[in-house]
């Protein structure tokens, strides 16, 4: 008999199996919620595995692909975007990004966990809380959340800022959902090259990010299919809950 015995298979960044398993099923309820939503897959994915890992590993991962999968959305979602919001909100978060992604890759992973836990927890907050804006919001508005959603992008949770932005104005769900994942893509394309100078993408990031699409890409099938059947605003609130249960979660993980 030639050889010896078969290598085992090694995952990405150590985890062991019990650990992959608990993300596998991160991963497709965060699918979901994108899906369904239009946001949360990056602040799901990333709270919910700082528990049983570093919260860097995973930033650009969701990253690569959160744009990955908006080509399983693009067509049904182009009708309804709203480019004049997208264009102001890019241009405020290109100032954001670099030093968002500088900030983070200084950080340690419990330092991460808790600064990111920390912000998720705000923005559920503002979120659940109902804010409204009395007036439209013009290109001042915009400007200033597309920055801090770029800072907040430098670990991955730059979605959570323009949703809490978009939730207090009166925006059609149609609207709502396309105009975030088209803004979150355009962001993320500018995000990635300053993750790769930063040195947060490795090996394992690449291998993680296709063994982690096929779970992502089902739930994100599943929630748009949703979407099509029963308008989400009842679900986002259930989405909220979850991710300030993650983060409370982590950020006590954080100071333990």
């Amino acid at each position: 008999r030639r050889g010896g015995p078969a290598a085992p298979m090694t995952l990405p960044f150590d985890l062991g199996a019990p650990q992959a398993v608990y993300l596998a099923l991160v991963l497709l309820g965060a699918g979901f919620v994108r899906g369904y939503s239009g946001f949360g897959l990056a602040a799901l994915v990333i709270s919910g595995s700082g528990l049983v890992t570093s919260p860097l590993h995973l930033i650009p991962v969701v990253i690569l692909a959160d744009m990955i999968l908006t080509l399983q959305q693009a067509r049904g979602i182009r009708p309804d975007i709203d480019w004049a919001r997208v264009r102001w909100l890019l241009l405020g978060c290109l100032p954001g990004v670099p030093l968002g992604v500088w900030t983070i890759a200084q950080a340690g992973p419990d330092t991460a966990r808790a600064v990111i836990s920390g912000f998720i927890l705000l923005m559920c907050g503002v979120l659940w809380a109902g804010w409204r804006l009395a007036r439209p919001q013009g290109w001042p508005g915009h400007g200033l959340t597309g920055l801090v959603s770029g800072l907040a992008n430098g670990a991955g949770v730059g979605g959570l800022p323009v949703a809490a932005f978009f939730s207090a104005q009166v925006i059609p769900a149609a609207t709502f959902r396309a105009t975030l994942i088209a803004y979150f893509t355009l962001m993320d394309i500018w995000t990635l090259p300053f993750m790769g100078a930063s040195g947060l993408i490795t090996r394992d990031t690449l291998t993680a990010t296709a063994l982690c699409l096929p779970l992502l890409a089902a739930g994100v099938a599943l929630g748009s299919r949703r979407f099509l059947s029963t308008p989400p605003q009842g679900f986002r609130r259930f989405a909220i809950a979850l991710l300030a249960v993650l983060a409370a979660l982590g950020l006590l993980r954080s100071l333990a």
